[in-house]
């Protein structure tokens, strides 16, 4: 538990903060990130509960990549509700920690593990994307509820082995009085550890896309690929000849589009139900995999717009000795990597129509009037 500390230090040093418009313009600058932050946390806490909530109350959903967004989701909703609260109390400290040295490492620690959760989880969720796309049969047999549990388990062990160092003041935990939170102190790299720690996130980051862009050139590649030419048998009394007379008639007929009297070899054999459906049934399957990763694609880029300029800041103060980072600029990049909390599922409703249903299905007097339940073909 965080307790305050015996004294505390004289936030008023420097001169210029006795002048009343130093003071409106403080004023007006702490209301202005209180207030959006305040909306940041909302958004966050309000969107990833509904989102976890539809993904474990919705039985239809309980597949692999949800596992993983369902993950994401919760982390976030944690993410907002124990770090943005202490950023809030020091912002209206007036830029200062208001708690002990032990807290602020602790915040700072769950801070670190939440980003690099993040950055470990998509680089899996991007590379079960690509068995997807280009395994299909193997991701299928091999991608169930343990093997999902086991690689959740694997990002957040990563995860803490990469956060927990600096807790010993291997890469100090500090709080940064310009970035009103308590996190890496980062200095020149011949005075700092935290070098390491941020080419890990930037190469995780960019492996990240490196395999969606793979997957991008599997998808086409395998579009300029002809379509194969389809040759009927024909058919006299089920006796079969002519280029299409190599066992294909009978496949078809199994397959659920034969007509006529059940040949005579294949006399106790079920003719497969709705035809339609399942000829379709490999088409559907590859356009759903394909826009679940566009989703998951648009969240790793979002990851990296929002969290590419604090990372180029923190780059700036590892490589040139005493670099100063705009103040405003730099508060711009704290705020926009504190906007990826509540980003994910903004990005999941907008671009992924099953949830979109489901989500009208499951809470229907919050949404207007029931859909049918009925089967649909994602297209």
């Amino acid at each position: 538990m965080c307790e305050y500390p015996t004294s505390m230090a004289n936030t008023s040093e420097l001169g210029e903060s006795s002048s009343p418009s130093f003071h409106n313009y403080a004023s007006a600058a702490s209301a202005v990130k209180l207030a959006s932050l305040g909306l940041i946390m909302g958004i966050s806490l309000l969107g990833n509960a509904s989102l976890s909530l539809l993904l474990l109350k919705d039985s239809s959903l309980h597949k692999a990549p949800y596992f993983f967004l369902l993950d994401l989701c919760l982390a976030d909703v944690v993410r907002s509700a124990v770090c943005f609260p202490f950023v809030m109390a020091s912002i209206s400290g007036g830029s200062a920690w208001p708690y002990s040295t032990l807290c602020c490492k602790l915040v700072a620690f769950m801070s670190v593990l939440f980003c690099f959760h993040v950055a470990f989880l998509l680089f899996c969720v991007s590379v079960t994307r690509y068995m997807a796309i280009a395994h299909h049969r193997f991701y299928y047999k091999r991608m169930n509820v343990c093997t999902c549990a086991a690689v959740i388990c694997m990002v957040w062990t990563l995860s803490v082995a990469m956060a927990f160092p600096p807790v010993f003041d291997v890469g100090t935990y500090k709080f940064i009085r310009e970035e009103e939170q308590c996190t890496f102190e980062h200095r020149y790299l011949k005075a700092n550890d935290t070098l390491g720690f941020m080419l890990m996130l930037a190469v995780i980051v960019g492996t990240t896309h490196v395999v969606y862009v793979k997957m991008l050139c599997f998808v086409y590649d395998h579009r300029k690929m002809k379509p194969a030419q389809l040759v009927p048998a024909i058919s006299q009394n089920w006796t079969f000849h002519g280029p299409g007379a190599t066992g294909q008639a009978a496949a078809n007929w199994i397959a659920g589009f034969g007509r006529g009297p059940t040949p005579p070899t294949l006399v106790g054999i079920r003719q497969a139900s709705h035809p339609g459906n399942r000829r379709l049934l490999v088409l559907d399957e590859f356009k759903m995999e394909k826009r679940i990763g566009k989703m998951y694609y648009i969240i790793s880029l979002t990851f990296l717009i929002l969290w590419a300029p604090y990372i180029s800041a923190c780059y700036l103060r590892i490589f040139v000795r005493g670099a100063p980072v705009p103040q405003l600029y730099l508060s711009a990049a704290v705020w926009m990597s504190f906007a990826q909390a509540g980003a994910n599922p903004i990005i999941s409703f907008l671009f992924n129509k099953e949830l979109r249903l489901r989500l009208r299905a499951c809470f229907p007097s919050c949404l207007g009037t029931q859909t049918p339940m009925e089967p649909y073909c994602v297209t």
